[in-house]
């Protein structure tokens, strides 16, 4: 049996390294990518601040790095955050650094690869995730994985004047397998 659990056709999850933060580092330069990544004000992090956030790996956090596999190149991070060990739920966020690689199927593959991870592996119940609703590329990605919207805050946010709902999405398990079942 093949082992579908970090590779996919386009990316692999693979293990983080210090030497990422070079990538990292520049990726922080995009405000574009800063303002899809998180909710905070697009700030720039000097590279010791960056090497502590990717060192800083917390008790119930698994974390990897995507590259592809066509050239093994560093594009992006992704992580589960387990909320509750004991109700198996976790939340996901992954970010694509490399602007070439966005809209053309990476990211979508790669959280494909990270809920596979925790469901089989973490043998996790529930996957949350929040999106930013300006983020429509993200929603249909998320949707392609087979997360669902379960609610919005209305106006959450404000990026550049205008104001932007935050979307909550969830996959479980069992919604999941049916998806997966019909990839396979």
């Amino acid at each position: 049996m093949e082992d579908k659990i970090y590779k996919g056709k386009l990316v692999r999850l693979a293990i983080q390294q210090k030497d990422n933060v070079k990538a990292y580092e520049r990726w922080n330069l995009d405000s574009e990518y800063a303002r899809l990544a998180d909710s905070d004000p697009s700030y720039l992090w000097s590279r010791q601040q960056m090497a502590e956030w990717i060192d800083k790996e917390e008790d119930c956090q698994v974390s990897f790095n995507i590259r592809t596999l066509a050239d093994d190149k560093l594009i992006g991070g992704v992580g589960l955050w387990i909320s509750d060990w004991a109700s198996r739920n976790a939340w996901v966020g992954i970010g694509i650094g490399e602007r070439e690689y966005w809209g053309k199927g990476y990211g979508t593959e790669a959280m494909r690869l990270i809920v596979r991870f925790g469901f089989r592996e973490l043998n996790l119940n529930r996957i949350s995730l929040d999106v930013f609703g300006y983020n429509e590329r993200a929603v249909r990605s998320y949707e392609k994985v087979g997360f669902k919207v379960e609610g919005r805050m209305r106006e959450w946010i404000n990026r550049a004047g205008v104001r932007s709902d935050l979307i909550y999405m969830g996959l479980l398990r069992r919604e999941w397998e049916a998806v997966e079942e019909n990839l396979e």
